[in-house]
């Protein structure tokens, strides 16, 4: 990479939708294939150095930071939305001054190329922020992506606050952003909880951007079964059985 990055994996979640078939594990220390959520996305992560990725943990830290040594670490120590999770990691990037990407430890099954065309999308393009986006035939309660009449980015409403007629758009905020590190910096600090479910919610920063006069992006890209995560019961085998079917074409699922 000749542009500076740093990445913020969020990991902080119990997991309390999912049964607890394998004890009481965090959420991305649940198994798939034999191997914990988390070690997928770190897989997919492994083109940028150890040094540059701050994981955020919080319930039952110790097995987390236990099994993924190397990596930098922050505690979030209550769940109060993916915004509050990113606050977490801002002494982490007070002093620097290149680009932030923001991903999900829950989400094994985007690829290794997303992330890179992400990151090359967001350079190229000279963002403040980059917002991965796409389209899914599965159910998800993913955020809605509303656009402009010139199709330009206005903001991101999460499902459970749509409206009806905003629960009718197709394209899906997968949660995946890249910003520039001091314009977050400064957007966490404009958060405010009330929505439905009184969280700070990251899907709020790149409007503050914008209306701070920001210039946001849109990487849209096809992504079939990457947008799955591991909330649910239900989509862990969602999960399981897509890295299955990877088994066949990539060997790194089997070592």
């Amino acid at each position: 990479m000749n542009q500076e990055l740093k990445v913020v994996v969020l990991a902080a979640g119990k997991g309390s939708r999912i049964q607890a078939g394998e004890g009481d594990a965090p959420k991305v220390m649940r198994q798939a294939c034999g191997k914990p959520l988390l070690w997928y996305v770190l897989d997919a992560l492994s083109f940028i150095p150890k040094k540059d990725i701050i994981i955020v943990v919080g319930y039952k830290k110790e097995e987390v930071v236990g099994s993924f040594g190397g990596y930098a670490n922050v505690e979030q120590s209550e769940q109060l939305g993916t915004g509050h999770a990113v606050m977490a990691a801002q002494g982490e990037l007070s002093d620097f001054n290149g680009a932030v990407l923001v991903c999900y430890g829950d989400m094994p099954l985007i690829k290794r190329s997303t992330y890179e065309a992400f990151v090359k999308n967001h350079f190229g393009q000279g963002n403040d922020c980059t917002i991965l986006t796409g389209e899914s035939m599965i159910p998800l309660p993913f955020g809605r992506v509303i656009r402009d009449l010139d199709g330009c980015f206005m903001r991101v409403v999460e499902e459970r606050d749509c409206s009806p007629e905003e629960l009718k758009i197709t394209e899906l905020n997968t949660g995946v952003y890249i910003f520039r590190s001091a314009l977050l910096v400064s957007a966490l600090k404009q958060l405010k909880n009330d929505n439905a479910q009184g969280e700070y919610y990251l899907t709020d920063v790149p409007a503050i951007m914008r209306d701070d006069g920001a210039k946001i992006g849109i990487f849209k890209r096809e992504l079939g079964d990457e947008i799955i995560g591991g909330n649910t019961t239900e989509q862990l085998k969602q999960v399981e059985e897509s890295l299955r079917r990877a088994l066949s074409a990539d060997l790194r699922y089997k070592s």
